[in-house]
């Protein structure tokens, strides 16, 4: 997991929306991210790969029946793209945190690998109870 500290940002930009725990609510994070990123002139690539991932790694992994998750995007000054999905099952980490919290390897998925890949920076944060909010942020050097 990438992390660093940093200094906090002045939101120039902000966009968040519920959707439904499914794959069409998946599908959905992925194009309202692309039509908000058109509308606010950002660069789409490598940005929708990772709300496509994180959107569904939150279906997938932390679907609970009757509840939504949440697309974040968030635009702060000098030039950083912040994507979170938050999702009802705090207590399911991703794999990677899993790994490096002593779980069984053979447990663990590859579905972050492209996240890591993509991202300058990634990682988890845990709450309010009982969610959890999986996020990536993107360098746009503009």
């Amino acid at each position: 997991m990438k992390q660093r500290i940093s200094a906090p940002r002045t939101a120039l930009h902000q966009f968040t929306v519920p959707l439904s725990a499914t794959r069409r609510g998946a599908r959905l994070a992925r194009l309202l991210a692309t039509e908000q990123l058109r509308f606010w002139e950002m660069p789409l690539d490598p940005a929708r790969l990772i709300v496509a991932e994180l959107a569904a790694n939150a279906t997938v992994h932390g679907r609970v029946p009757g509840r939504s998750f949440r697309l974040g995007l968030t635009v702060t000054a000098p030039a950083t793209l912040r994507i979170e999905v938050t999702d009802p099952r705090g207590d399911q980490l991703p794999a990677q945190v899993r790994a490096t919290a002593g779980a069984d390897p053979a447990e663990s998925g590859h579905g972050l690998l492209l996240v890591e890949e993509l991202a300058d920076r990634w990682g988890v944060r845990t709450g309010p109870v009982p969610c959890k909010t999986v996020w990536a942020e993107l360098d746009l050097g503009r």
